[in-house]
């Protein structure tokens, strides 16, 4: 068991088979072969379509019981309108994900660069009508990291009800110079805000999107070992997900990631990934 949930975005990515994956893994197989590596996932999907009760059943059927899917608000919830309009949708998405049960934690609202600091009370109102669901939120609004006054009304607002700041670190990205069109089209997407590694609860929340070199990315990294290592000895329980461009080295920067964590942290498991059967011979 770990003392920290580490993942990447999604666990279905077609790149990974022939390294991470077995290269003739069924894709129905992807789950359950991440989850015997990786304790958590984003749940970036639940953000463009909402999945089908039968999906979300083989879902609770394959995911470990101290595994966590960290679900994002549908788009159409978190990015149309006002939030308070949006009880009876959320209500609907969370009995929908109900059979997920401990592990749909915590639920991450995602919100637009326009939701600023005008719009804090539909977001305390929105909070405190799931006050029983574990959140986080993410922000995007330059007022929300400029030091001021509406970065402290948020932070205080957050806080106060234990509700986590994703911690969102993109410098990797955005160091990078290339045309690669993986790299531009995530530049294009990714916001570039000023990192603030915040914990308002038992469990902080940090999403690192790197570049395509895993080796260029590590001197970004290196501050987030010692803030998740400082964490964990504190008691706290992370969530943790790397990101690179196209993904398609997501699962080696996660890995990447906890082997130099246990050189912070020397009592904690190394992470095992799975062996392919042995060969049987045949008989001469």
């Amino acid at each position: 068991m770990l003392p920290y949930h580490l993942g990447c975005p999604s666990w279905n990515e077609p790149a990974w088979r022939g390294n991470f994956y077995p290269a003739d893994l069924r894709p129905a197989e992807t789950l359950g072969h991440y989850c015997q590596v990786f304790n958590a996932v984003e749940g970036n999907t639940t953000f463009y379509a909402r999945p089908s009760a039968e999906t979300i059943q083989r879902w609770a059927q394959t995911m470990p019981e101290g595994f966590r899917f960290c679900a994002k608000v549908p788009r159409d919830m978190s990015h149309e309108g006002d939030l308070r309009d949006q009880f009876t949708a959320t209500q609907d998405f969370l009995q929908l994900l109900s059979p997920l049960g401990p592990r749909l934690a915590p639920l991450w609202l995602q919100l637009p660069a326009a939701f600023g600091p005008n719009r804090l009370g539909e977001l305390a109102c929105w909070l405190d009508e799931f006050s029983h669901q574990s959140i986080a939120v993410e922000v995007r609004n330059p007022a929300f990291f400029d030091k001021g006054d509406a970065e402290r009304v948020l932070n205080r607002l957050l806080h106060e009800r234990g509700v986590e700041r994703i911690c969102l670190d993109s410098r990797a990205l955005f160091s990078v110079r290339s045309q690669d069109p993986a790299v531009l089209h995530a530049q294009s997407k990714k916001p570039r805000v000023p990192v603030r590694p915040t914990a308002f609860s038992a469990s902080p929340q940090v999403r690192f999107i790197g570049g395509p070199d895993l080796d260029a990315n590590q001197p970004f990294l290196e501050p987030w070992l010692d803030k998740v290592a400082g964490w964990i000895e504190q008691g706290l329980t992370p969530n943790v997900f790397l990101h690179t461009p196209d993904n398609h080295l997501a699962a080696a920067q996660a890995l990447r990631f906890h082997a130099a964590l246990c050189e912070r942290l020397p009592g904690l498991p190394a992470l095992q990934l799975p062996q392919p059967p042995a060969e049987q011979l045949g008989l001469l």
